[in-house]
């Protein structure tokens, strides 16, 4: 178990942080028909409107939980976290089912739909008010699922993870979204170019062909961005000329592979401004 892992261990058992939903036994996991999620909830009746996180490969939902929950609860929003599943065969730990050239283990969009459904009954979740974010290959795992499946959340925000090669063709995406990318300007992990290794079994994406893909898909007029602004560490480029809809935006930052501290703050802010 690695250090983070250990910490995330320790943090739930002494039951520190935010209010875990009872799925059972707290802290969870709460469990529907294809899997497992683990939930925090703020204070309150609700309806509540929620991130649903996607942890990356060999991570667990109750990290992704514990990481995000104290700001974003203190915010008013649920964060679930829900549980990739290990592939046959690999020693690579849970992950996600995402990519059209490798065997699907779980139909995620089936999934993801399950967890929400579960948590607006159970929980109290504003169905309508979702926003689906991951790190890592739980970003990859985002966008796959924003271009196929846009109608699951209100928006969608990836981090660190991107579109993998061969890149969706330009006019793959099923219908404008929302999209707010954020990445580490020296992540060597999922560098932003992407990179090809295990002899070419994994071969990631560019995340600038992913910024094109989502432009076409929103009709963008303009390739460049039609804002580019910095706040703090993070360096914006923003497209508001999208004649078919969907907010875009792509935030880098000069860390590595990593969900930046501020990032909570920053992902929300932008969500909420998408009905604004």
């Amino acid at each position: 178990m690695n250090s983070l892992a250990r910490l995330t261990a320790l943090t739930l058992c002494i039951g520190a942080g935010p209010a875990w939903a009872d799925c059972a036994v707290i802290p969870g996991p709460c469990t529907v028909p294809m899997g497992d999620y683990h939930i925090a909830l703020p204070d309150g009746d609700g309806p509540h409107p929620a991130i649903l996180m996607l942890h990356g490969a060999g991570g667990r939902g109750e990290g992704m939980v514990n990481m995000l929950s104290d700001r974003a609860t203190a915010r008013g929003y649920a964060v679930i976290g829900p549980q990739g599943l290990q592939r046959p065969g690999s020693r690579f730990g849970s992950t996600w089912s995402f990519h059209p050239d490798f065997e699907t283990v779980r139909d995620e969009a089936a999934f993801f739909e399950e967890v929400l459904s579960h948590a607006a009954e159970t929980q109290n979740i504003d169905r309508d008010a979702i926003l689906v974010a991951g790190f890592s290959i739980g970003g990859s795992m985002t966008s796959y699922l924003a271009c196929d499946d846009p109608d699951i959340a209100r928006a969608y925000a990836p981090v660190a993870g991107a579109f993998w090669r061969p890149h969706p063709a330009l006019d793959a995406c099923a219908a404008p979204v929302d999209v707010f990318h954020t990445h580490g300007w020296r992540d060597g992990t999922v560098p932003i170019e992407g990179r090809v290794f295990r002899d070419g079994a994994v071969r990631q994406g560019d995340v600038f062909a992913s910024m094109e893909i989502w432009r076409e898909t929103n009709g963008c007029a303009r390739s460049a961005p039609d804002e580019i602004t910095a706040e703090g560490d993070f360096w914006h480029r923003i497209w508001t000329s999208c004649d078919a809809g969907g907010s875009l935006q792509f935030a880098l930052f000069p860390g590595g592979h990593a969900v930046p501290a501020g990032w909570v703050d920053l992902a929300l802010d932008w969500f909420e401004t998408l009905d604004g």
